[in-house]
């Protein structure tokens, strides 16, 4: 998998010094005790790392947000009130931290022991009064910032933290992903194109155009030995489906996408690109459209979108992220069924459909391609899988860049398509099948999209509110 780097949350506990030493003793200890618990549940994705130095002063408080915007290995900064906190001491710090927060509404003891309580415990203990003075400035401030309310132990908050952490691990790596253009953008469409300076500004992309002649240069660098070894991994990862091909000319057109795969893998890692796109328009000096070799790079976390769609090559990168490469990938919308009761949409594209979404053990197919006007290229046939997921789309609205939301849920087809020569998803859109795509085009959904079966509208939503992005929800 193409990896990201690693990555650690910081543990602020907020306090004062009104209640003396000794308590500060005690909430220093309880905060020990917490992260331990929380690092040591197995839930976490990311490790979380306490901050000895207890937030009680305003200066304390912005020294920490300072380190945490400078260390590039922290995603994050998480927040509890032990006791109350004055929230005027972390306006400073607050308004100067870079990084995702999250407040965690807890607290340490899970149940208020009624026969022991007294004063001294009221003190210690009153998360209810810190998190709404603490809540209250975050609000004034509109940081936007995440709230999970619970107590810590329990797993659905801890599954609250975790996904939450993945987004902000998403979003600071967001600043990392370079898109590699190969060709401009399929002519006369106009969904595909976008600001880039705006895109760089707002989601840290950078997006950098190459002619095709320039990957053609690196692909023709690739020795046959590196491509024989190559197939032999098709070999033993997939099926071979020779069709009506001669098998020497079948292999000869699948080697092909072998020599392409290592080519472009090369150019990408050579200029640190995580995402790059291609356009059936611009193929000068390629025997083939890339077909197997970008499916097989999407396997490995890399983001891709068709027709020059940069925008979407760099989503499909960013949950890919999120989702730790699992379940997630470029699609595109083809066909409509509008049979009563069964109404769903038919997903798909050319060649390159995500085989991290395949439901079974992908084949490798070689077929004519009427786009194009090069060699028949090979590509994975295989048929999605079923589950819950989240379909996301961006377009460029001029003014403003919108994100559409839709949650769909996948099933895998009951009917063999014998002619059709591409993978293929199959979704129903929700609320129902006439309510949500009128929503879609309404908003200006565009016919590119990504869909994660890992992640979900929240999360989706949550890294929005960090880029303050515009968008719509439709459920």
């Amino acid at each position: 998998m193409l990896e990201v780097s690693q990555k650690e949350f910081w543990f602020v506990v907020g306090s004062q010094h009104l209640y003396g030493e000794e308590t500060l003793l005690e909430v220093k200890s309880h905060a020990r005790e917490v992260v331990a618990g929380l690092n040591d549940s197995g839930k976490l994705p990311y490790p979380i790392r306490l901050q000895e130095e207890l937030a009680v002063t305003a200066d304390a408080i912005t020294k920490i947000m300072k380190e945490a915007n400078y260390r590039d290995e922290v995603a994050g900064v998480i927040t509890w009130m032990h006791t109350f906190s004055p929230a005027k001491m972390w306006i400073r710090g607050t308004k100067m931290l870079q990084k995702p927060l999250l407040h965690l509404a807890t607290q340490y003891n899970e149940s208020i022991p009624w026969k022991t309580i007294d004063m001294d415990f009221m003190n210690l203990n009153q998360s209810a009064h810190g998190d709404r003075e603490y809540g209250f400035i975050n609000a004034r401030l509109r940081k936007n910032n995440k709230i999970v309310v619970g107590y810590w132990q329990r797993e659905s908050v801890q599954s609250q933290i975790a996904e939450w952490m993945d987004v902000a691990a998403a979003y600071e790596a967001s600043f990392e992903i370079k898109v590699a253009r190969f060709g401009d953008n399929m002519r006369n469409v106009g969904v595909t194109e976008g600001d880039k300076v705006e895109a760089q500004i707002q989601f840290g992309w950078v997006v950098d155009y190459f002619g095709i002649g320039d990957l053609v240069t690196e692909i023709d660098k690739v020795t046959e030995g590196e491509v024989e070894q190559v197939f032999g991994e098709y070999r033993s990862l997939y099926e071979f489906d020779y069709g009506d091909y001669e098998p020497a000319l079948w292999d000869k057109q699948v080697k092909a996408q072998a020599k392409i795969e290592i080519g472009l893998r090369r150019f990408l890692e050579a200029g640190n690109y995580s995402a790059f796109t291609s356009n059936f328009e611009d193929l000068y000096g390629m025997e083939q459209l890339p077909g197997l070799a970008v499916q097989r790079l999407m396997a490995e976390g890399y983001g891709f979108a068709g027709e020059g769609d940069w925008k979407t090559a760099a989503i499909d990168r960013l949950m890919k992220i999120m989702a730790h490469n699992q379940n997630t990938g470029f699609m595109e919308d083809y066909t409509y069924e509008l049979a009563q009761g069964k109404e769903a949409i038919l997903q798909s594209h050319m060649l390159e459909v995500d085989p991290s979404l395949a439901a079974n053990k992908p084949k490798v197919v070689v077929s004519p391609l009427s786009m194009g006007d090069r060699e028949d290229p090979a590509r994975l046939v295989f048929d999605g899988k079923a589950g819950a997921g989240v379909v996301v789309s961006m377009a460029d609205f001029g003014t403003h860049y919108k994100l559409l939301i839709n949650e769909v849920s996948l099933f895998e087809p009951t009917e063999p398509a014998p002619h059709l020569p591409v993978a293929r998803i199959l979704w129903e859109v929700k609320p129902d099948f006439e309510t949500g795509v009128q929503a879609w085009i309404e908003n200006g959904g565009g016919h590119h999209t990504v869909v994660s079966l890992n992640l979900t509208t929240d999360q989706i939503v949550a890294w929005a509110n960090m880029v303050d992005l515009d968008y719509v929800v439709i459920k």
